[in-house]
């Protein structure tokens, strides 16, 4: 099993954060916009496309806000996923344009639309990581810590 290295995107415009709609056998969830680093891909290179590819948006990469680990076995998706070790590496950024998100060309699997969900509303959907409903704030500030674990 190898290490897999992951970008994501935290895009919040107007009070509202950028997130894919996805859906599974319990109904929708949510995901930061990104995904997995390709071989000679630097970081931000594959947080481009990966955003690209599920949103049809070019985006501006600013600071690193967060990073997670996800060890699968772990979690509550041990059974679909547990030979899964994953580092995410969670960039605040912006739309360059005023191009609307939508389903890009290479959407993930379970992947049904694209969504700006306001912060004042992310507590009460199925978010994953989980723990951003704790350090992305209402206001669109982010707790200090980097660092958040090995958690869901």
């Amino acid at each position: 099993m190898a290490i897999r290295n992951s970008a994501k995107a935290i895009i919040i415009a107007d009070g509202r954060i950028l997130l894919t709609k996805n859906k599974d056998a319990d109904g929708d969830f949510y995901l930061l916009p990104g995904g997995g680093q390709e071989k000679f891909e630097d970081i931000h290179e594959a947080l481009h496309r990966e955003v690209y590819e599920e949103t049809s948006c070019r985006i501006n990469i600013k600071d690193i806000r967060f990073i997670r680990e996800y060890i699968a076995k772990r979690h509550e998706f041990a059974e679909y996923d547990s030979d899964s070790h994953q580092i995410e590496y969670m960039f605040e950024c912006s739309l360059t344009d005023d191009t609307a998100p939508c389903n890009g060309s290479v959407p993930d699997a379970y992947q049904t639309g694209v969504e700006f969900i306001p912060l004042s509303q992310i507590k009460s959907i199925r978010l994953y990581p989980t723990i951003l409903k704790n350090v992305i704030h209402e206001d669109g500030t982010f707790d200090d810590k980097i660092y958040l674990g090995a958690v869901n």
